[in-house]
């Protein structure tokens, strides 16, 4: 699990942090044919496991894919945990398209730049040196997201105090589900609804909670404040297993 970051002060420590190991080694790997200057740790796991391993870890930079062991959209937990922490780890979110909510949430959890696959892996390296430098990390299309946004901006609530009073058990399982990465079609067949159905559940529950967007929705559902795991999981039938580290070579 321990490594050494390299030889040379101002190398800048990075940590990959993705879902499985085959992808944190294929995104160190493609960021490792571009770098300089950059010692790169990566590992896969949970939120929970992810967070443990980078507060052991103390990197310069975090990088952190949306999708981890435990949820589509479970690494926003991750940057949430890091913002509120005094770590003082910025990141980066790796994220599968540059959609409106997920670049709004990412920087609403806390991070500080957002890469998304589908970009040539060779600005993975600036983004990595901007951020570690205090800036952020933006593409033109994702800032026009964030300013569409800021025309109808509202304040930004992860959890609301016993909001989960307030939702009947069935609209529990349906937060539950969502928050395991669940699209709306997969939930009704675990839930016996129509996908109709579970889209208006959805919007009584933003409704309820305050809420305006399904990454909202699930970092409500991650937040520890509120427990929606009471009830047996209906999408994962046994735990993550522990997380697979590994120190690439420094470049």
């Amino acid at each position: 699990m321990f490594g050494i970051y390299g030889h040379v002060s101002y190398r800048v420590r990075v940590c990959i942090a993705d879902a499985t190991r085959m992808s944190t080694q294929s995104t160190a790997a493609a960021l490792k044919r571009y770098c300089k200057k950059l010692d790169i740790r990566a590992f896969a796991g949970s939120s929970s496991e992810v967070f443990l391993e980078l507060k052991n870890s103390r990197p310069d930079v975090a990088v952190i894919s949306a999708q981890l062991e435990d949820g589509r959209l479970a690494g926003f937990k991750v940057v949430h945990q890091l913002l509120a922490s005094n770590l003082k780890i910025p990141s980066v979110m790796l994220l599968d398209s540059d959609e409106r909510d997920l670049v709004v949430g990412a920087f609403s959890a806390g991070a500080r730049g957002i890469f998304c696959r589908g970009n040539s892996f060779n600005t993975l390296p600036k983004c990595i040196r901007r951020v570690h430098e205090g800036q952020i990390w933006i593409s033109n299309t994702e800032l026009e997201s964030l300013l569409v946004q800021i025309i109808k901006l509202r304040p930004f609530q992860i959890y609301k105090s016993n909001g989960n009073a307030l939702l009947t058990p069935r609209e529990q399982d349906v937060v539950r589900l969502v928050a395991e990465g669940m699209r709306n079609q997969e939930i009704g067949v675990a839930l016996s609804l129509s996908e109709h159905t579970v889209r208006n559940y959805i919007f009584r529950i933003f409704e309820k909670l305050g809420l305006s967007s399904r990454v909202e929705l699930v970092l409500y559902a991650l937040n520890g404040e509120n427990s929606f795991g009471d009830r047996p999981s209906l999408s994962r039938e046994s735990a993550p297993d522990a997380p697979v580290a590994q120190w690439r070579g420094t470049c």
